[in-house]
């Protein structure tokens, strides 16, 4: 008799539960040996899974001790934003899309504070944190060239792309100041107010 397929719940549970697993695994030995003296086999095996799974999650060890994920944008979120949604003003839209963004990326909260820990002793992670931040700064980018072409700005792209990353940026030192309470995107309002205060100072 053939094994049923698992309902999509179970089988979202099931990835997320060994995407976690790799991540406690590569922290956990990089954080006794020092990322040179960690194999990807070595966090494979320590996870429970194979090597094979662990590229189905990471294309490295770097990005499994960093948490660092495709980032899947809801269809829905850049569909409003694109078609010059949800309100018509750039920044308020901007703020709804950067929201959208930090909470597609939220690691596990202690994940996430023993990756901070481990950038300070492990230089590459910290090239790595900033080549991703950088791609979804690009992907951010992409999304405001589609939009442009529903609803022109009088703002470049260029501009706009640096204020996104600007405000990921501060949410995310915000959230680790606050002991990872909440998410990032909590901290967003406050980032986007600091921003007007200085524009209007």
């Amino acid at each position: 008799m053939p094994t049923s397929t698992p309902p999509p719940n179970a089988r979202e549970r099931q990835k997320r539960e060994r995407r976690l697993a790799l991540i406690e695994a590569a922290q956990r030995l990089v954080g006794e040996r020092g990322l040179d003296d960690v194999t990807v086999e070595e966090i494979s095996s320590a996870a429970g899974l194979s090597t094979r799974t662990f590229f189905n999650y990471f294309d490295s060890k770097d990005d499994a001790v960093l948490g660092i994920q495709e980032i899947d944008l809801d269809a829905e979120v850049r569909a409003r934003f694109v078609s010059g949604g949800p309100s018509g003003r750039m920044m308020t839209d901007l703020e709804a899309l950067v929201a959208g963004f930090l909470r597609n990326a939220a690691p596990n909260i202690e994940q996430g504070e023993r990756a901070m820990r481990l950038m300070m002793s492990e230089p590459r992670l910290v090239q790595r944190h900033i080549a991703w931040h950088q791609r979804v700064v690009g992907e951010l980018e992409a999304l405001l060239s589609e939009r442009r072409e529903a609803r022109p700005s009088p703002v470049d792209d260029d501009t706009i792309g640096m204020v996104a990353g600007l405000l990921m940026r501060s949410s995310a030192l915000a959230w680790a100041r606050s002991g990872y309470e909440g998410d990032a995107a909590a901290h967003l309002p406050e980032a986007v107010a600091q921003l007007r205060l200085l524009l209007d100072d």
